[in-house]
């Protein structure tokens, strides 16, 4: 959510912003109700104060001035009571349209109308030379009995799966590895809920824009798709200490998404999900753009150094303004080679958001006297069982086996090959 008194003043910037990134937000409408806001406000606290003025005065007048005063004071009572009833039903009309309103993109952002307009910043890695046909992962977890796909649905339904034996082992290495990994990097560790209370998802800004892709609880709870949405929930309504900051995060959750919208898209195997389990980066700094800048650039970084530590190739794109979410700042998407596909498909992305997420949950810190909004950031770390599709893929062999990565090894007692069991 931006300062309203920011969207009065850049009313030219705010236009822009909802041109370019595709958005509906009648900026107008939220003009008018604010203004009305703000006559209802004054209003009712001038009639309050005549109410308090004309109270002390009624004891004092002669009799004559008494009954005209009385008269007065029932009148500005009935005045004050439609205005009363009125107000609040303008300021939540104030607050939905306030919920609509994009944040600003950075100058950075690359231009464009869509997704076929991000742009390739980055490509790192070989992408593997099979003398063989590849397999897709399906097949070759199913024959290395990793998964069983079949039982998946039976038990979930559409999209479900079952990983076992080593697909099983292989999600834990990679959850291990990426502890110690990111924890080396100054994070502190938490386990979130997944269960989180509706307001919080608007905080975040998935609600109400993703409501369709929501979990939704029989006590008008959601079930949450990242730890994104606890880990700001955390500190709501806080003050925080300036020495605090930043304040690092790495959380580990089960997420759930009901993928509306892609019921055509990845029907089969592991890229398109219901369930996963996810590691999610979250940072809450000073509010300095500079600062959110550089914290963005290294959160993003830390996620390609992982990767790279998995040897498997992968390339980055900065989103387009046109692509790029209500609430983001800046976004960047790391997608991974999946050969079975000839192409790169997503695996993780990193955001900033400026004070967007922190006006609406609340969180200030103290910088001498002065309650200041923090900045937030996120980015994941890393996702399973999403990863294990390029990993089996990428290191498939011709006999039908798939090679462990390197620094897995140590996670699975030294195992280096995932063979047929016999």
């Amino acid at each position: 959510m931006l300062d309203i008194k920011f969207i009065r003043e850049n009313q030219g910037l705010i236009r822009d912003a909802i041109k370019n990134k595709r958005v509906e937000c009648d900026l107008d409408k939220l003009l008018q109700v604010d203004a009305r806001r703000l006559e209802l406000m004054a209003a009712v606290e001038a009639g309050r104060a005549r109410q308090n003025e004309a109270s002390k005065k009624v004891v004092s007048v002669s009799e004559a001035e008494r009954s005209a005063l009385i008269a007065e004071m029932q009148t500005l009572k009935d005045s004050l009571k439609a205005q009363d009833n009125e107000l609040p039903k303008v300021v939540k009309e104030w607050q939905e349209l306030m919920l609509m309103v994009p944040n600003i993109p950075d100058i950075t952002v690359p231009k464009g109308g869509g997704e076929e307009d991000n742009v390739t910043v980055k490509e790192w890695g070989e992408k593997p030379k099979f003398d063989f046909s590849p397999k897709d992962h399906m097949e070759i977890m199913a024959n290395l009995e990793m998964a069983d796909f079949e039982r998946g649905t039976k038990v979930h339904g559409f999209r479900g799966y079952f990983l076992k034996n080593e697909g099983a082992l292989l999600s834990w290495a990679i959850w291990n590895y990426a502890q110690k990994f990111f924890l080396a990097k100054n994070f502190n560790p938490f386990i979130a809920p997944a269960i989180v209370r509706k307001n919080y998802f608007y905080g975040t800004g998935h609600l109400p824009g993703d409501a369709e892709d929501l979990y939704k609880t029989q006590d008008d709870d959601y079930l949450s798709g990242t730890a994104e949405v606890p880990m700001m929930a955390y500190h709501s309504e806080e003050i925080l200490k300036k020495s605090e900051l930043p304040k690092r995060y790495l959380a580990f959750s089960p997420c759930y998404r009901r993928e509306a919208g892609s019921h055509s898209k990845d029907t089969k195997g592991l890229i398109r999900v219901h369930e996963f389990y996810k590691l999610e980066q979250l940072v809450l700094c000073e509010s300095d753009h500079t600062e959110s800048a550089r914290i963005h650039e290294e959160l993003n970084r830390n996620t390609e150094e992982f990767i790279e530590s998995l040897e498997i190739p992968y390339r980055q794109l900065a989103i387009c303004v046109g692509d790029l979410k209500r609430a983001h700042v800046k976004s960047y998407d790391t997608e991974l080679w999946v050969p079975s596909q000839n192409t790169y498909r997503e695996i993780a992305s990193a955001s900033y958001y400026h004070d967007f997420q922190t006006r609406r949950f609340n969180i200030r810190y103290d910088d001498g006297g002065t309650k200041r909004y923090v900045h937030s950031l996120n980015a994941t770390a890393i996702p399973t069982p999403r990863i294990l599709v390029s990993l089996v893929e990428n290191y498939q062999q011709a006999d039908g086996t798939v090679r462990v990565p390197t620094v897995l090894q140590p996670y699975l007692g030294g195992l280096k090959v995932i063979e047929a069991k016999k």
